[in-house]
């Protein structure tokens, strides 16, 4: 087996703003350009710097990937992760440079990428193994498995355009894994689908990984990421900042988001968010939190027409993943309507936090629940302490950072009655109550 099983060399793709859209390349494109390109794809041709009118969304990226490796690419959004699996994919050419793929490749890009609207969920099975050049009887092998990993038996005979968004993805991600080609692209096919499809999509892929087959897997979710992959890529303005150790370069993600850096990509031109600040409850911004002190988000807005009743949605994640949410969408705490410039805040009380690097995802919807602002990263805080300062007496606690993150008030009940508390947020929470008495303990005794 080759050594290498993706290989990019100074990949570069510069978009025309405002421009003329790609066109689609007929078969006969397709065909030539296979036949002239011998399974690889090359486009070299100078390329003059960025202008007012052109963006590079990808520049100079290098990187070889070998054959049953598992690469995370991580990035805010607009860094130009989707634009390299396009390319990789051969969806659109790079402007600069040159990618290389040995194998056949399945990919899920987008929600029922390669998907014909007209034909069944059983004709798209066929049609997309087809594509990915697999025959007639590996597909018919792999068919039964295909329709019941996507839960559509009693519709897969019904033509796709009916589908809903839920099933089209799961048909979508289905074929895409139990197809056996070498290399799967996968571009956040959790953002999408409940938490039990999400968790068959990552039982999935682990079992294509496991299966040595080469995974590259573009998310938000640090702690898919964190679980699934063994390196990972950062990629930062178009370019690569960061390649190895995937917990290693999640956690220099994650601590740069510490920072507060944020880019507006709000969706409205009426509508911009100007800032995301994190702190502590009457810190500065960028200091680490203690466990069991107040979060504070404040997000400043300009809104130029008058927004009504805009609803928030915050979620505070980990490495291992999502911890908890402000959802105005369920706690009905919209306000009436935004306009002109303003801020908005949230306070987390007494973050159930163990010391570790946390990051913070920000969506806006209108009252229609239309799209304000897609769910992105809009920062990151620490959280850092001993907690034995906290009453906490376990030979673990320095190794909180790879615990469980979040440790709501509990407690230990003893045989002989004894009851310790245990809490986050200062000194002398962990109390011990023996029938009608109790005592709190010193810190750290």
């Amino acid at each position: 087996m080759s050594q290498v099983a993706i290989r990019a060399e100074g990949l570069g793709k510069l978009y025309e703003i405002g421009g003329p859209a790609e066109r689609y390349q007929t078969l006969r494109d397709v065909l030539v350009r296979k036949v002239t390109s011998r399974l690889s794809f090359r486009r070299r041709q100078s390329a003059g710097p960025e202008t007012s009118t052109t963006i590079w969304a990808l520049r100079e990226v290098s990187f070889e990937i070998r054959p049953g490796e598992v690469v995370g690419v991580i990035g805010r959004n607009g860094a130009g992760k989707s634009t390299l699996l396009k390319i990789l994919s051969r969806i659109t050419p790079p402007t600069t440079g040159s990618a290389e793929i040995r194998g056949r490749v399945g990919s899920l890009l987008e929600v029922g990428t390669g998907f014909h609207q007209e034909l069944t969920g059983r004709e798209n099975v066929f049609l997309n193994g087809a594509i990915l050049g697999m025959r007639r009887a590996e597909i018919q092998r792999q068919f039964d498995a295909i329709v019941a990993f996507a839960e559509v038996e009693r519709f897969i005979d019904t033509p796709v355009k009916h589908y809903s968004t839920g099933m089209y993805l799961r048909l979508a991600f289905a074929v895409a894994a139990h197809l056996q080609t070498e290399i799967l692209l996968v571009d956040e096919v959790l953002a999408v689908g409940d938490a039990v499809f999400q968790k068959k999509c990552l039982g999935k892929m682990g079992e294509a990984a496991q299966a040595g087959r080469t995974v590259l897997f573009v998310s938000h979710n640090m702690g898919a990421v964190s679980g699934l992959c063994q390196r990972g890529i950062w990629i930062d303005g178009g370019r690569i900042r960061e390649d190895g150790d995937v917990d290693d370069v999640t956690q220099k993600y994650l601590t740069l988001l510490s920072a507060g850096t944020f880019v507006n990509v709000s969706r409205h031109a009426d509508f911009t968010i100007r800032s995301v600040v994190l702190r502590g409850e009457g810190g500065a911004p960028g200091q680490p939190l203690r466990p069991g002190e107040d979060l504070v988000v404040e997000i400043a807005y300009e809104a130029q027409k008058v927004l009504e009743r805009p609803a928030v949605i915050l979620v505070v994640q980990s490495v291992k993943g999502s911890c908890f949410a402000a959802n105005m969408l369920l706690d009905g705490g919209q306000p009436p309507a935004l306009s002109g410039a303003g801020k908005l805040r949230c306070r987390f009380r007494r973050l159930p936090l163990l010391p570790q690097n946390y990051t913070v995802q920000l969506a806006m919807r209108s009252r229609n629940r239309e799209p304000i602002v897609d769910m992105q990263d809009v920062g990151g805080f620490s959280v850092a302490g001993d907690l034995g300062a906290s009453g906490f007496e376990g030979d673990y606690r320095a190794l909180a950072a790879k615990s469980i993150p979040v440790m709501i008030p509990y407690e230990w009940i003893w045989p002989d009655g004894t009851v310790r508390e245990v809490s986050l947020g200062g000194p002398g929470r962990m109390t011990e109550t023996v029938g009608a008495g109790e005592r709190t303990p010193e810190a750290g005794s």
